[in-house]
């Protein structure tokens, strides 16, 4: 049992949620929504339970690819099914795992319409996006990587806001267009190595002017997802129209996939290209950690404002990334973990203000400490964390960026730290219009604390923001073998091929 288990973990960490989202929408209808909520939650916490060996038998003095599983899949293409994870993978696919969990108890109250197919959605898409963590076979990463836009697609278009179905349509044709690009680039290199394994696209030997075009195609796919300016766009919308799962979802899980796809695919794959356009890809990071910045101070909807912020932040994770040194990488990967918590506790937080007055605007709210004390407290910290604030897990990647922006540029790193200025500025406008002075109006006079499940996930949240934020190295040490097995392979330059 114990073999088989470490044989095919981490195809027990795609289908158990995947299988467990099917089951519970053959409970039908909203008359069994009794049978649906405690399936659901009994189904994400054994995809979160299968995840947790992954962590505890992982070599962390390994810099290559564990648990890999293998099996033919379409043979007259060469096509596998081939699945393993790293440092980098791993620590994403628990953060997967753990936020599923909390959006299913998000939502036991909230969502009484369709219930079923909503908790199986993100039961699904869970299965899927760990999936593209774990595929090693770049037609496997594909199909996971639009299979999952499906779930999330009907999530804002069933139970969005009033403009959902211009979110989504938005969201779909950004994400879905920009793949195809990247679908294109996986043609190309099946054509010349007759495969469709990621580790042999890495001893690839191409020229840099190919290179160049291969780094284009990934880099429209994964730009897209993150999202990096100019094509952030469709996030806002999403977010506002989403529900509050579907935010928390995106913001703490989906964004990350655009940088993985980057450390996974665009640059191991084409590094010659990664280091020519790395100017580019850090002018892009810096436009996004300041301008947006900016963007993100005169929002009204609490919603928008959080959505900027996450572009922001995101814009730190490409930047750490693209310097090419240890502290810039390990502390973008830090940063994407706790971006997931921070932003779905944010998120989560405007959720339990929403549900409570219907309404997102700033102007709305005042006061509102005054009435939910201990729902302040735990915002109050999240708001926090969302600024860097040191003892919080926001501020140890960002530290991290810019010591290794620092060893880079010294201008890099000034413009970096100018978010610690920022993000305080519009999460601090924020906090100070929602929840001090006096109570604004009769509706805020009469909020209600929060209940006991309310209390329960924003604790479980507190506790990873703190947590990572006091000690660090757990996701440091996972990461560290990975990364500078990673940057070895960048700092050698590919040899031009025949291609």
């Amino acid at each position: 049992m114990q073999q088989m288990l470490d044989t095919n973990i981490l195809s027990l960490s795609i289908w158990v949620p995947i299988l467990a989202g099917i089951l519970v929408l053959f409970t039908g209808d909203d008359r069994n929504a009794h049978i649906a909520r405690p399936l659901a939650l009994i189904g994400s916490l054994s995809s979160f339970l299968v995840t947790l060996p992954l962590y505890f038998r992982f070599d962390k003095n390994e810099g290559d690819f564990q648990f890999q599983e293998g099996y033919n899949w379409i043979p007259s293409f060469n096509i596998h099914y081939h699945l393993g994870v790293d440092g980098i993978a791993v620590p994403l696919i628990l953060l997967t795992s753990f936020i599923t969990v909390i959006v299913v108890l998000a939502g036991w109250e909230v969502i009484q319409k369709r219930v079923a197919q909503y908790m199986a959605a993100f039961l699904i898409m869970s299965g899927l996006m760990i999936g593209v963590f774990s595929a090693l076979d770049a037609v496997l990463f594909y199909v996971f990587w639009e299979a999952m836009l499906i779930p999330m697609f009907l999530v804002i278009g069933v139970w969005g806001g009033p403009n959902r179905v211009y979110a989504t349509i938005k969201f779909f044709l950004y994400t879905l267009l920009g793949s195809l690009l990247m679908l294109v680039a996986f043609i190309y290199l099946f054509h010349h190595t007759h495969s469709f394994e990621l580790i042999d696209y890495y001893t690839l030997q191409i020229p840099l002017s190919v290179q160049i075009f291969i780094f284009i195609a990934f880099f429209m796919a994964f730009a897209v997802k993150i999202p990096m300016w100019p094509v952030h766009t469709w996030l806002p919308d999403a977010h506002v129209e989403a529900p509050t799962g579907g935010s928390v979802v995106l913001a703490a899980i989906m964004l990350k996939l655009g940088a993985y796809g980057f450390l996974r695919y665009a640059m191991p794959i084409a590094p010659d290209a990664a280091h020519y356009l790395s100017g580019f890809m850090i002018t892009l990071s810096l436009i996004a950690i300041v301008y947006i910045a900016f963007v993100a101070l005169v929002q009204q909807d609490m919603k928008k404002l959080i959505a900027y912020s996450s572009i922001s932040h995101m814009g730190f994770v490409t930047l750490g990334l693209f310097i090419f040194n240890e502290l810039g990488m390990e502390g973008g990967i830090v940063q994407m973990i706790s971006h997931g918590f921070i932003a779905g506790a944010m998120f989560l937080c405007v959720g339990v203000l929403y549900d409570r007055m219907h309404s997102r605007q700033i102007a709305d709210y005042g006061g509102v400490a005054n009435t939910m004390p201990t729902f302040a407290a735990f915002a109050v910290l999240f708001a926090m964390a969302n600024t860097g604030l040191p003892g919080t897990s926001g501020f140890v990647g960002e530290f991290l960026v810019i010591l290794g922006a620092m060893q880079e540029n010294f201008w890099f790193a000034f413009f970096a730290a100018t978010t610690l200025i920022f993000g305080a500025a519009y999460t601090l406008w924020m906090v100070k219009r929602v929840f001090y002075g006096e109570v604004a109006n009769a509706h805020v006079a009469a909020l209600q604390d929060l209940n006991r499940r309310e209390v329960l996930i924003l604790g479980l949240l507190a506790l990873m923001v703190l947590g990572f934020g006091l000690y660090p190295a757990p996701l440091t040490e996972m990461t560290h073998a990975t990364v500078t097995h990673l940057l070895s392979h960048l700092a050698q330059p590919k040899l031009p091929g025949t291609i």
